[in-house]
């Protein structure tokens, strides 16, 4: 039988780790490096649709969050304030390079491995995967960041707002406008039309 997690004790922890690593403790930053690094390369590759790329996102947005760690003011958790930066850095590094790759067919395998489709369902599924990753990348950082948040992570308008510093308002107006842009590329895309 498992131990109930102490939750108070983890996040005082984290917190430990944090000031430890806000006095320069490389050891203690790592740690929160081995935490956090699934969860901001995960992030990365729903922004930028590449995994090549999303680990050069997420390595960078760790490089960047050692530096700006001493001004970390801890009035966020540390996770949602490197989600932020992760964000910040997927954005800035497509600004710069501006190149798209999608994933390869052989992204349904497991599924069709398992039995749990058969093949012409998982054909069909890796081509709609394809249709909607190259969508999803051509929508604009705004759109797309609003998508992946709410449609991917599940995230409610009042947190999607806050990371992204607008109203809650604008976090659902944008949220109508990605869906509405994402639909008609992929209708465009298929030949629905």
């Amino acid at each position: 039988m498992r131990n109930p997690v102490d939750t108070s004790r983890v996040q005082s922890d984290a917190h430990a780790l944090v000031e430890r690593a806000r006095s320069g403790d490389q050891a203690a930053f790592a740690e929160l490096v081995r935490i956090h690094q699934h969860e901001v390369y995960t992030v990365a590759i729903r922004l930028v649709g590449d995994r090549e790329l999303a680990a050069d996102v997420a390595q960078d947005a760790f490089v960047r969050a050692w530096r700006a760690l001493p001004k970390f003011r801890g009035d966020a958790k540390f996770g949602t304030w490197l989600h932020r930066i992760t964000v910040n850095t997927a954005w800035s590094t497509q600004r710069r390079w501006r190149r798209h790759r999608t994933e390869p067919l052989d992204a349904g395998d497991a599924r069709l491995a398992d039995g749990s489709v058969g093949p012409e369902q998982a054909g069909v599924d890796a081509v709609l995967g394809l249709h909607l990753n190259a969508a999803l990348a051509r929508l604009s950082p705004p759109l797309r960041v609003v998508v992946v948040l709410k449609d991917v992570y599940d995230w409610p308008h009042v947190d999607i707002a806050k990371h992204l510093g607008i109203s809650v308002t604008a976090a659902k107006v944008r949220l109508h406008r990605g869906r509405r842009v994402l639909r008609e590329m992929l209708d465009d895309d298929l030949g629905e039309r």
